[in-house]
């Protein structure tokens, strides 16, 4: 018998009296009292005695049409949009960023919206979404977004095509110093301590604000507060990293619970956005500040200051958390120190 065979299921019985269906798929012989298999509540002998052998010939023809409409499977053959659906389904419950996540979310409901409307996913739909965008970056992150999801559908036997359309090439951006930063900080402690805190742990551990900082509990701290223990899943470069805590920071400190956020102390830390939503309030109430000022330029102004004092393009990775020299490089030059290259660093 070859492949994708089934026979027509048989009502038998058993010695004991109770009715069965006895079927062969596949090169598989099935004896079955009941439809499980399919989704079907049938009991055949839960029966009267009188009508079992009626019930097992009507469960042997709801097998046999639901395996020959399923391509000799028991399980339901999935439309369409069913297994869109599921496809898309599986591939968000990958460990993925909560914003990753989100933006994910917007193109597979545009994907689903045109899959219902159209009937198919066409190349020119696709090439269309990132194109809603002038921004460069919005382009490029769009068009990248898309393409992990076309790829995971078209990986999984769904009938698309992946789009065509290549990347633009985006403006370097020159990240701005601050000129005085005792000066700024004093101006932010001034309007918010949380946000005082979330920038001198910036400049001074040149950890990231709306990530590792936003994070931290009283645990990642070691008991005389001079050192911050991050793992590798709490980090962009994915490494573990022991921070030093200057004397500055470890002022504006006052221990609490070891699971409790240092912001704001409780377990639950404030929302992604939480310092963001503060300096942007901030600047609009001091709006002598240079526009281009953010939370980062303190990261950046940190940067530039430890590669001036040391030199050290290697000093410079190391406090940054940077996964490689190129990373460190490119950082550099964003920062208007131009011409360098890795020759040109000092190394060990």
């Amino acid at each position: 018998m070859s492949n994708n065979t089934l026979s027509y299921p048989q009502v038998r019985k058993d010695k004991q009296g109770k009715y069965y269906i006895d079927f062969n798929l596949n090169n598989k012989r099935y004896r079955l009292f009941g439809g499980k298999l399919i989704g079907s509540s049938l009991l055949i002998n839960s029966y009267p005695k009188h009508l079992r052998r009626k019930q097992a010939s009507a469960l042997a023809e709801q097998f046999y049409r639901h395996l020959v409409a399923n391509d000799y499977s028991f399980s339901k053959k999935l439309n369409q949009i069913e297994t869109f659906d599921l496809l898309i389904s599986n591939k968000l419950k990958e460990p993925l960023s909560v914003p990753y996540k989100k933006a994910l979310i917007h193109l597979a409901f545009n994907l689903r919206k045109q899959l219902l409307s159209k009937g198919s996913i066409s190349k020119q739909f696709l090439n269309s979404l990132p194109l809603r965008y002038e921004n460069n970056t919005s382009y490029n992150t769009t068009r990248r977004h898309l393409n992990v999801l076309v790829n995971h559908l078209h990986n999984n036997g769904f009938d698309i095509e992946k789009s065509t359309i290549k990347s633009r090439k985006q403006e370097e951006v020159l990240h701005k110093p601050i000129d005085n930063i005792e000066e700024l900080l004093n101006q932010v402690y001034k309007f918010n301590k949380n946000l005082h805190l979330c920038c001198a742990i910036t400049y001074c551990c040149l950890l990231r604000p709306h990530q590792e900082i936003r994070l931290l509990k009283w645990k990642d701290f070691s008991t005389d507060l001079k050192t911050i223990y991050l793992g590798g899943d709490k980090v962009k470069s994915k490494r573990n990293r022991l921070v030093p805590v200057p004397p500055y920071v470890r002022d504006l400190l006052v221990r609490s619970e070891s699971d409790y956020n240092i912001f704001s102390n409780k377990i639950k830390p404030y929302n992604n956005d939480y310092f963001k939503t503060l300096f942007r309030r901030f600047k609009r109430l001091n709006p002598q500040i240079d526009k281009d000022i953010t939370l980062y330029s303190f990261r950046h102004s940190a940067a530039l200051n430890i590669f001036k004092r040391t030199g050290s393009i290697t000093k410079l990775q190391k406090a940054m958390g940077h996964s490689s020299l190129k990373v460190s490089l490119t950082y550099l030059r964003g920062l208007e120190i131009a011409e360098l290259t890795e020759e040109d660093m000092p190394s060990i």
